[in-house]
């Protein structure tokens, strides 16, 4: 696995961070606890565009958290290398980093591209084909794709129109849904090769929202890792249907204090989702739940499970199943399921999370 070199940094500017984190960020880890493997990979989408309060992160916050990682020892490694560790895996680092960014807009070209050079980081850029390809000076150009690209940039795919494409558009049946997902995918894809010799391998679905027949029909077109905006932590064990990512943005998500907390949460590894994230017949669902890979690494009432809809409920714990009942139908279209506990050894905050979108 790749490891990058992170000395290109000035000394002053890392001592200054140091201070800084030292009396306003909290410590990564409680004294004792055991330090990993964990991967966190990260998003962003706009950097120094005050305008967009939502999507944005300031060039001063970027600057303090890859400092923040670099002082703290983190490890930033590729998308290409942390999937290959999953495929084969191979161990991966006790604290590593993957930065990935969504969208291709101009900030990345203009603010955040000299700010990683400059820590000599490795990262990944998922392009809005058509938003690219519109000549808006509000995204980058294929030009400056390029360029950034020569320089050790890698660049992905996050579809050509940017639908959510969890949701069947009315009047098309399954084939027809199926075929309207392939057919953007397909566009965009053709038109990355076209501008960039090759072909990606990687897909950032847009808005994070799929479902089953979205992931089988990404991974028919030969994507070999589909990127979610599911919270979580990152393990061997991780899905590459849907690889967690932590957004790093607006006002409480961007701050030092939920960047540290997301870096310091670990995988809990699960085997059977309940109900699994393919489309909803009903929006009653009775039961929410999962089956843990290895139950015994958690402490018992510490166990959970959130549901955007329901809030926390402490879970029953049947074995290795962990669940809640439910009598509730959900209100809401898309809701995020997580199943979380603590982990015995460490005290880290372990979790799993997936996404259901109700038919409406």
């Amino acid at each position: 696995m790749r490891i990058y070199n992170n000395n290109v940094v000035s000394l002053s500017y890392v001592l200054i961070i140091t201070l800084f984190l030292s009396f306003f960020a909290p410590p990564l880890l409680r004294a004792g606890e055991a330090a990993g493997p964990g991967v966190t990979v990260l998003i962003y989408h706009r950097f120094g565009e005050s305008r967009y309060p939502t999507t944005n992160v300031s060039a001063e916050r970027f600057r303090e958290q890859l400092a923040y990682l670099m002082v703290n020892n983190y490890q930033v490694i590729s998308l290409s290398d942390l999937v290959s560790a999953i495929e084969h895996k191979t161990p991966l680092p006790d604290k590593a980093v993957v930065i990935t960014i969504d969208d291709g807009y101009r900030s990345v070209y203009e603010v955040a591209w000299p700010i990683l050079k400059s820590f000599g980081y490795p990262f990944t850029v998922f392009l809005y084909v058509q938003g690219i390809d519109s000549n808006s000076k509000a995204y980058m150009t294929w030009d400056q794709v390029r360029e950034v690209q020569q320089q050790g940039g890698d660049f992905q795919d996050h579809s050509y129109s940017h639908n959510r494409m969890a949701d069947r558009p009315k009047g098309l049946d399954e084939a027809g849904y199926r075929a309207w997902i392939r057919d953007d995918l397909r566009k965009g894809a053709q038109i990355l090769k076209q501008h960039m010799g090759h072909q990606a391998k990687f897909l950032s679905i847009p808005y994070g929202e799929y479902n089953t027949i979205v992931q089988e029909e990404s991974r028919k077109l030969g994507y070999e890792a589909l990127m979610s905006q599911d919270p979580g932590s990152i393990s061997l064990e991780t899905d590459l249907n849907s690889i967690p990512r932590e957004p790093i943005l607006g006002n409480e998500w961007s701050t030092m204090k939920h960047f540290a907390e997301v870096l310091n949460r670990i995988d809990m590894p699960v085997t059977v989702l309940e109900p699994p994230p393919a489309p909803l017949k009903s929006a009653l669902v009775k039961r929410f739940g999962a089956t843990l890979l290895y139950p015994d690494r958690y402490e018992p009432n510490s166990l959970g499970i959130y549901v955007t809809d329901l809030g926390w409920h402490r879970a029953k714990v049947d074995g290795g199943f962990v669940s809640i009942d439910n009598d509730r139908p959900l209100q809401r279209h898309v809701n995020r399921v997580t199943v979380s506990g603590r982990d015995r050894k460490s005290g880290r905050l372990a979790m799993r999370t997936w996404m259901l979108v109700r038919p409406d």
